[in-house]
């Protein structure tokens, strides 16, 4: 039998990661069983305990994993700073509470897609998944400091805190809405998305 490598081992740890992302957003953790996830990840169903000690091992990374990669693209944007389509804050919103990002529960940010997964388990899961909210809420704070700074204003860090809580929980709220009522009432969804996009930085 080939002896797998560590870069083999690397890589199928990997694919783990990204078909339970994948899963855990679109069907919810707990309608993920490791035999399914397995195969989805193109591996043996006892291949698992070779990676992961634990499902719930697995979900507090796949968590802290997704919120990283939603933050990376926060970051960016904040990097790429001001253009013709607006601040950084208002292309984040934009991207969030698209039509493309409501149809895609599998993919983008963890925030609207596990938040009812994360309050059902661990205290584990629940602190990668507030790691990941409060990240959002350091990077949204600090960039309505640097646009009021920009402008000339004072902005206090507390307001700015408070305004930060404002706007994830608007664009959360309004995401899955919006997903909630997509297929029955297509019209409706749209209408949250658009009234979501235009009021939550207001």
């Amino acid at each position: 039998m080939p002896r797998i490598t560590k870069e083999d081992k690397a890589r199928n740890r990997q694919n783990i990661l990204e078909a339970a992302g994948r899963m855990f957003r679109s069907q919810g953790i707990d309608a993920v069983g490791i035999a399914e996830l397995m195969k989805e990840a193109g591996l043996t169903h006892g291949g698992f305990y070779n990676h992961f000690a634990s499902k719930n091992d697995l979900v507090v990374e796949v968590c802290g994993a997704s919120f990283a990669a939603s933050l990376g693209v926060l970051a960016q944007e904040v990097e790429d700073g001001p253009d013709r389509d607006g601040s950084p804050l208002k292309r984040v919103v934009a991207g969030y509470l698209s039509a493309a990002h409501r149809d895609a529960p599998d993919g983008g940010c963890p925030s609207a897609s596990l938040v009812t997964d994360a309050a059902r388990h661990s205290e584990a899961v629940q602190s990668a998944y507030a790691e990941g909210v409060e990240g959002y809420l350091t990077g949204f704070a600090a960039e309505f400091l640097r646009e009021a700074e920009g402008k000339g204003h004072e902005l206090d860090p507390g307001e700015a805190r408070r305004a930060a809580i404002r706007l994830l929980s608007e664009m959360v709220g309004a995401l899955m809405l919006a997903r909630a009522v997509r297929h029955v009432e297509p019209e409706l969804s749209d209408e949250i998305l658009q009234t979501g996009r235009s009021h939550a930085l207001g």
